[in-house]
């Protein structure tokens, strides 16, 4: 992978044309070391205000994704890696939360394949342990490499992954978990299927209409997709496991990196 054809988030001030939607991961995208700073808040109440839709997509738990769609300037959320979309619609004057799930997920139960996989996990993999988060998930396994110490590095967090993919899961990397699921899934097919749902928006309108930002392997089917990608700076330490790279990276890391790109959106 070339890191020099990464284009500074600067160029894309002469290349949006009709952006509408802001896509973004939320750890070490939009947090830094767990915390949203208050300029970050700041930046999304900005973006929200100008009208732009903002969607987080995200590893994070179902719990999780109902408090954002409630408190946070943001109109759906894409959960657990895909499994399911927490939105706001307006129903006879009223904005109601809806859920949308993906119709991999819809037929099965997968609890106790799931119990049996962190069974197999914790035994075969030194160190490991389950994500503080994982009470709030309803479809996923969290394994954390590094959100709590110790951080036990990438090499194991490949080591994991290829254990639960041994397991018939899928499995993706972020930037502090490991998450296994069961069923053809993942960020970017769940993102197609709401836009389409809600939206009616072809693949092509999505490419000229969204921009997506994170900083971690498992965003690189987004990064793929979407030809507005950007990665926050710190996606530079993860860039050897991303083998589609973002379009556009910023000067700064995680939440001052989303700043940078939003005060590039609103026209500052």
């Amino acid at each position: 992978m070339n890191k020099t054809s990464l284009k500074p988030v600067s160029q894309l001030r002469k290349d949006m044309r009709n952006l509408r939607f802001v896509l973004t991961d939320i750890d070490d995208t939009l947090t830094d070391e767990g915390k949203l700073a208050a300029e970050t808040y700041t930046a999304l109440w900005k973006l929200y205000a100008q009208g732009f839709i903002i969607i987080p997509v995200t590893g994070r738990p179902a719990g999780w994704c109902d408090m954002i769609i409630r408190q946070w300037p943001v109109h759906a959320v894409v959960g657990e890696n895909g499994a399911f979309v927490y939105y706001s619609q307006q129903d006879e004057g009223v904005s109601r939360i809806k859920t949308l799930y993906h119709p991999e997920i819809a037929k099965q139960d997968p609890q106790q394949q799931l119990l049996k996989l962190r069974d197999k996990v914790l035994a075969e993999v030194p160190g490991t342990r389950i994500a503080r988060d994982q009470p709030g998930r309803q479809f996923d396994l969290a394994i954390d490499f590094r959100e709590d110490p110790p951080d036990l590095g990438f090499d194991v967090a490949e080591q994991i992954k290829e254990l639960c993919e041994a397991e018939g899961a899928m499995a993706k990397v972020s930037s502090i978990h490991v998450n296994a699921w069961y069923g053809n899934y993942d960020k970017l097919s769940m993102t197609k299927l709401f836009f389409d749902t809600e939206f009616g928006l072809s693949e092509e309108d999505l490419r000229r209409q969204v921009i997506f930002c994170g900083d971690s392997p498992n965003d690189q089917p987004m990064f793929e997709f979407f030809p507005y990608s950007c990665g926050v700076a710190n996606v530079m330490s993860m860039i050897d496991h991303i083998s589609s790279p973002p379009t556009y990276v910023t000067k700064k890391a995680g939440g001052a990196g989303f700043v940078e790109l939003a005060e590039i959106l609103l026209g500052r």
